[in-house]
């Protein structure tokens, strides 16, 4: 299940008014007053999105509470939240796709397994009006830079595929977190969660394919 946590300008995006009355996919009464106060569950995949204008066009930032891996969909539709799931699991998988082919991770994608978890994990899915300041600080960080992106380029991300490779530079940026000792990567972070939880893949699994990862980014690294 995704649950879809809505900064105000994200609740506001998703908000339309018909005959006077405010019509929105969004509960004011999320289960928790804070995302970690939520019950602990497997299946639930918890999100925070923004939403911005940039070059009068609408965008909306999408980052993964638990990994920070983030997606930035421009141009989006206002207040079509069916639209906006549909695209969001698609982008999801489809990047994660490109990570795992461009790292030579496809020998641990079982591909029936994969696409039926992960169809499975995004057909359920609730909205709720509820931030989180660590993981906003990081959307920040992103918006920031895309805006700089969108002036230098006179456009927003040209297609699918210039987005997910937008997505994928902002996910190879190293992240620090409270709680967190270390600094991470979001797309090694999500490569790992994606691997144990939509293609069980086992823990020895998931560390020789983080490590595989690791060599294939190394050599890739070694060309630029």
């Amino acid at each position: 299940m995704l649950i879809f946590n809505c900064t105000e300008a994200a609740s506001k995006f998703f908000s339309r008014i018909h005959k006077g009355k405010k019509i929105t996919p969004v509960d004011n009464k999320p289960p928790s007053p804070a995302i970690e106060d939520d019950e602990a569950s497997r299946s639930v995949e918890q999100w925070l999105v923004h939403a911005i204008t940039v070059q009068r066009k609408h965008v909306l930032f999408v980052i993964h509470v638990k990994t920070r891996y983030c997606m930035v969909f421009a141009d989006a539709k206002k207040a079509d939240a069916e639209g906006f799931v549909a695209w969001f699991a698609d982008r999801w998988r489809e990047g994660l796709i490109h990570d795992a082919i461009n790292h030579g991770l496809m020998d641990w994608v079982d591909a029936g397994i994969m696409p039926e978890r992960m169809d499975q994990g995004c057909r359920e899915y609730s909205f709720y009006r509820r931030s989180h300041r660590s993981a906003q600080k990081h959307i920040d960080e992103i918006a920031w830079y895309f805006q700089g992106s969108a002036a230098e380029w006179g456009c927003l991300p040209q297609g699918e595929r210039a987005a997910i490779g937008f997505d994928a530079a902002m996910n190879d940026t190293p992240r620090s977190s409270k709680g967190q000792k270390d600094t991470y990567w979001p797309n090694v972070e999500m490569v790992a969660h994606w691997l144990r939880e939509y293609c069980a893949v086992d823990e020895a699994g998931i560390e020789r394919a983080l490590e595989r990862r690791l060599a294939a980014w190394r050599e890739i690294e070694a060309f630029h």
